[in-house]
C-alpha cells in the first residue's frame, strides 16, 4: 500500500511528546512490511537545527484562503529510508515553538494548520503521489478527511484514497472562534452541528470523526474511556455513535532507539540478566545530580510535561512525604507555569534526598530511565503514555495510575491479571497514589521479588511490530470501506 503520514511534529525533526515518537518509529515498521510510505510535516524552525541533510525542492503550491493569496514550497529529508515532506511558509512556520509560546498558543493556529492541510492536498497532486491511506494524526491534520469529504469529493485523484485519522490525545480538539471559518476558506455552510459546530465554536476534531473512513486511539482502555461522559471531552456522543469504526491500538516504542543494552547516552549498558550495570548507572546519576549514593535507598523519577493532566497536583501535597522517607526523588521535565514556579520555589529549599532538574535534556532523560529504581506516572488521563513503556525496557518499575494505555501495559501484582512489572492505584488522590508508592517501597526490600518485577518488564514485548500489524489491519478495513 501507498501510505502517507500527515503530523504536526515527527521525531527527530520536530518534539513537544508522544505524537512525534509515534510518528517517528511506526513509519519504519510499516516500511519493513513491504509498504510505500512517506511522512509530510510543517518545515519549522527547529528542524534546520535538528542536523538532518534537507533538499530544497522545486515544487510549490499557491492557493488563496481567506481572501489572501497563500504560498508554500515543498523540501525534503529523510528518517532512516523514509522519504519525510516538509512544508514550507516562513510566516507559518519559521517560530521558536510549534504550537505556541509558553504563555499560550499562538492565536493563528487555526490559518497555519489549515495551511498546512490545504497544501498537503495540492502537494500530492503536484508530486503525483496518490496515497491508498492517509494516516491523519491530531486536530493540527484534521482538515484533511474535511477537506476530501466536502471540497474534493468528486476529485477523481482521490477517489480510492481511504482516511485514517488517529486521536493521540482527545483533550486537544482544534477549537477556534465562529470568526475563524473563512479564514481557514471554509464555506460558512459547513457550520451546522452535523458538521463542524459545536457550542457555537469551529471544532477540526469534530469534523474529522464525523468524515474520516476510520477513526482510532492509542490504547484500547482509551478507546472505551472515551466514549463515556466522564473521558469523553464532549465528545463520548459523537464517538459512540462512530464506534462501529472506532479502535484502539497500545503505541509501542522503537527497540533499537530505546534499549539499555545499546543505548550511548546512559553510563554502562545492561540487560535483564547483567543488572549490575543498572546499579552502576544509579550510582553514577545520584553523583551527578548531587544526591548521595547510597545502593539501597531506592530513587524514584518522574519525567514528564509539568501538567496537570501528568498528577502533578497529586504530587505537589507529598513532597513533604518525600523528604521524610529514605528514598530519593529525582524530577525532569518542563511545563506549565503554575508548575514551573511551584517546583521552583520548592527546588530553593529543597532537601538533600530531592533533585529537581526544569529543563529539556533528552540525554538526561535517558540517563534517569536507566539510573532509578521506579518510574512515577499518576496521571489523570493517559491516551496511551510513552514513559512507562520506556521505563519497563530499562528496569526502572512504572507506580502509575490505572487509566488509559496506563492500564493495558503495567501490571499489579493484587490484579492477578499477568505476571506483574509494576504497580497501579485507581482512585485519583495523593492517598490513593502513596499508598501505591508504600507498597512498591516495601517490594523493593525483598530482593529477589523485585528483581522478578524487573525482569519481567525488561523482557515484555512493547515494540512496534505488534502494533504495525494492527495498523496494517486497520488500513485494510478503510480501503474496503471506500470499495463497498
Amino acid at each position: 500500500m501507498k501510505i502517507l503520514f500527515v503530523a504536526s511534529e515527527v521525531s527527530p525533526f520536530a518534539k513537544t511528546g508522544g505524537l512525534a515518537d509515534v510518528t517517528g518509529s511506526l513509519p519504519k515498521i510499516l516500511k519493513e512490511m513491504d509498504h510505500d510510505i512517506r511522512i509530510i510535516m510543517p518545515f519549522y524552525k527547529m528542524v534546520e537545527a535538528c542536523g538532518s541533510s534537507i533538499r530544497k525542492g522545486r515544487k510549490g503550491v499557491e492557493f488563496p484562503m481567506g481572501g489572501v493569496a497563500q504560498k508554500g514550497l515543498l523540501r525534503q529529508t529523510s528518517v532512516g529510508d523514509i522519504p519525510v515532506y516538509l512544508v514550507e511558509n516562513k510566516e507559518y512556520f519559521q517560530r521558536d515553538f510549534l504550537y505556541g509560546t509558553p504563555s499560550g498558543d499562538y492565536p493563528d493556529n487555526h490559518r497555519r494548520f489549515a495551511f498546512f492541510c490545504r497544501a498537503v492536498l495540492q502537494l500530492l497532486k503536484r508530486m503525483d503521489f496518490r496515497p491508498d491511506i492517509i494516516h491523519c494524526h491530531d486536530w493540527q491534520a484534521a482538515l484533511i478527511p474535511i477537506l476530501l469529504k466536502y471540497e474534493h469529493k468528486e476529485d477523481p485523484f482521490f477517489m480510492k484514497t481511504a482516511v485514517i485519522y488517529t486521536i493521540h490525545n482527545l483533550a486537544y480538539q482544534g477549537i477556534f472562534p465562529k470568526e475563524s471559518l473563512p479564514e481557514m476558506g471554509l464555506d460558512p455552510s459547513w457550520f451546522t452541528v452535523d458538521r463542524l459546530e459545536y457550542y457555537g465554536k469551529v471544532n477540526l476534531m469534530k469534523g474529522a470523526i464525523l468524515t474520516a473512513d476510520i477513526i482510532n486511539t492509542v490504547s484500547e482502555t482509551y478507546c472505551r474511556e472515551i466514549q463515556t461522559p466522564e473521558m469523553g471531552c464532549g465528545m463520548d456522543g459523537l464517538l459512540k455513535q462512530r464506534s462501529y469504526d472506532l479502535y484502539g491500538i497500545i503505541n509501542g516504542i522503537d527497540h533499537s532507539v530505546w534499549d539499555p543494552a545499546t543505548d550511548t547516552e546512559i553510563f554502562r549498558n545492561y540487560t535483564s540478566t547483567t543488572l549490575s550495570g543498572k546499579a552502576a548507572n544509579k550510582k553514577k546519576l545520584q553523583k551527578m545530580l548531587g544526591l548521595e549514593p547510597l545502593k539501597d535507598t531506592p530513587v524514584l523519577a518522574m519525567v514528564t510535561r509539568l501538567s496537570a493532566q501528568k498528577g502533578l497536583d497529586l504530587l505537589e501535597p507529598l513532597l513533604p512525604k518525600f523528604e521524610k522517607e529514605k528514598l530519593q526523588l529525582v524530577i525532569l521535565g518542563i511545563g506549565d507555569e503554575k508548575y514551573m514556579r511551584l517546583l521552583a520555589d520548592y527546588k530553593a529549599v529543597a532537601p538533600g534526598n530531592i533533585s529537581i532538574n526544569m529543563e529539556f535534556k533528552p540525554h538526561l532523560a535517558n540517563q534517569i530511565y536507566a539510573g532509578s529504581d521506579m518510574f512515577l506516572m499518576p496521571s489523570h488521563y493517559e491516551p496511551c503514555g510513552l514513559g512507562q513503556l520506556i521505563a519497563l525496557r530499562y528496569g526502572t518499575v512504572p507506580i502509575v495510575r490505572k487509566t488509559g494505555g496506563l492500564g493495558d501495559t503495567v501490571f499489579d501484582a493484587r490484579d492477578d491479571r499477568k505476571e506483574p512489572n509494576g504497580f497501579t492505584f485507581d482512585k485519583y488522590k495523593p492517598e490513593a497514589f502513596w499508598e501505591a508508592i508504600s507498597r512498591a517501597l516495601e517490594a523493593y526490600g525483598e530482593k529477589k521479588k523485585w528483581e522478578k518485577i524487573v525482569r519481567n518488564g525488561m523482557n515484555a514485548d512493547f515494540s512496534w511490530e505488534r502494533s504495525a500489524k494492527k495498523y496494517d489491519e486497520l488500513y485494510r478495513r478503510g480501503l474496503k470501506k471506500i470499495f463497498a
